[in-house]
């Protein structure tokens, strides 16, 4: 049996006024943005919630970004593999709510009075968990929603929600905390908006194609290796993959000792470190609504090379920050470093959802995100020690001297000889020695990849 298709959906496209008259779209929307904005505030108030109530050091604040990432290198691929066998909205209404009950627990246990570090990191990789089966889910849920020429619109919506979430959830943050004088309420935004999310799921009426159906030969370690094998081949995926896990080890390596640096080496106060941080996050909000004209401007592959080569070295910014009017150092580079890595972010996630044939989009995406996302607490931990080995100011240099010098990565593959990126795999040569799977097998559709305009 054959994948469904998704150039014409049955449940229709409104033709005037775009997604924002299409219902189904704008319920997903707003239930992600909501989400976006609570998960923006939990950025802060966790951290907060470490250092100002628990008074733990550089290295403990960072095993907490840790442990929301690891999931992805403990539980990615089988993740994946599960999302393709399973209807996405399911799936992700149940992370919501087992988001929800998680961050309920740490207001709770604060108030009780027995709060304490390890509460917070079972928290923090709880939710990762979670959040790796809703990611999955919603990647390959969206092309379901919307048709290929609809997806970059849809991105760029989604993407740019998250850069304006990213902006007033640290400032709320920051406010919670001066208003109640306690970092755990700030969590409780985040509990309200994984409810929302919730509903806004439940309440999409159009249904979604079946999963394809799995060959009785078929394994969960089958089709992991799968999807491995689609993009370990594929010469676009490979370097984007490869590319990922270097910038976000560095991105998210000074992001995770970012707060403690304001605070003890800048002398930023917990209140204004929210508004220091939105201001930052500005930038994301440029970079979505640039993106797709920078792509049909530039070209896709073009429009990334240009974003990432922007972004990258942006970072070293951050480490000048000085009390005063030296915080507009850390605020630009931090809009600078945003606006590039979501631009790009948008134009290589529409293009993957429509590259990849749908019934191995879940375990290519996890694939990615496997390398992609598990560098992260790596590059968290690192960074901790780091920042109790060097000092937070100089473990900075070293954390954005190395995000600066990752755009070269993206040279090594074949997206600098290319305008636009393909839109469709190229066909595969057959290996000689390989045992050729049953008809209907995943893998390439057979097409030729377009000459670059």
């Amino acid at each position: 049996m054959t994948a469904p298709s998704l150039t014409r959906p049955e449940h229709g496209i409104p033709r005037r006024g775009g997604l924002f008259r299409h219902r189904d779209f704008r319920l997903l929307w707003i239930g992600e943005g909501a989400s976006k904005f609570g998960s923006s505030v939990t950025t802060v108030a966790l951290p907060l919630v470490a250092v100002a109530t628990l008074d733990v050091g550089a290295f403990a604040a960072a095993l907490l970004s840790a442990a929301v990432w690891l999931p992805w290198l403990l539980i990615g691929l089988p993740a994946g593999a599960w999302v393709d066998r399973l209807p996405r909205r399911p799936v992700m209404v149940a992370c919501d709510l087992a988001s929800l009950l998680l961050f309920l627990s740490v207001p709770a246990a604060a108030w009780a009075g027995v709060l304490t570090f390890a509460h917070l990191l079972a928290v923090a990789f709880g939710t990762g968990v979670a959040s790796v089966f809703f990611q999955c889910a919603y990647q390959v849920y969206l092309p379901c929603l919307l048709t290929p020429d609809q997806l970059p619109e849809g991105n760029a919506k989604l993407q740019g929600t998250e850069s304006v979430a990213q902006v007033g959830g640290p400032g709320v943050a920051g406010l919670i905390v001066q208003l109640a004088g306690s970092a755990v309420t700030a969590l409780l935004v985040d509990a309200a908006s994984f409810l929302i999310s919730a509903l806004c799921l439940l309440g999409i009426r159009a249904g979604e194609p079946e999963p394809r159906p799995r060959r009785r030969s078929s394994t969960l370690r089958r089709e992991i290796a799968e999807g491995l094998r689609f993009v370990a081949r594929d010469p676009y995926l490979r370097v984007l993959t490869v590319f990922g896990a270097a910038s976000n080890f560095w991105l998210v390596g000074y992001q995770a000792i970012l707060v403690v640096f304001l605070i003890r080496e800048v002398g930023v106060g917990p209140g204004a470190v929210g508004a220091v941080m939105a201001g930052m996050s500005c930038g994301g909000v440029l970079g979505a609504v640039v993106a797709t004209r920078i792509a049909r401007r530039f070209g896709t592959a073009r429009g990334m090379l240009l974003a990432e080569l922007v972004a990258m070295p942006a970072g070293l910014l951050i480490p000048l920050a000085r009390p005063g009017a030296g915080l507009a150092c850390v605020v630009a580079g931090g809009v600078i470093v945003g606006a590039g890595v979501v631009a790009g972010n948008v134009i290589k996630g529409s293009w993957r959802q429509v590259y990849t044939p749908h019934h191995l989009l879940g375990r290519v995406i996890s694939s990615m995100q496997l390398v992609n996302l598990g560098t992260i607490p790596v590059g968290a931990v690192l960074a901790g020690a780091l920042g109790g080995a060097l000092g937070l100011r100089p473990a900075m240099w070293v954390l954005t001297g190395g995000m600066a010098l990752t755009w070269f990565v993206l040279l090594i593959g074949p997206l600098r000889r290319h305008r636009d990126l393909p839109t469709h795999p190229r066909p595969r040569v057959a290996d000689p020695t390989e045992r050729p799977g049953p008809a209907g097998d995943g893998g390439s559709t057979g097409r030729p990849v377009p000459a670059s305009a």
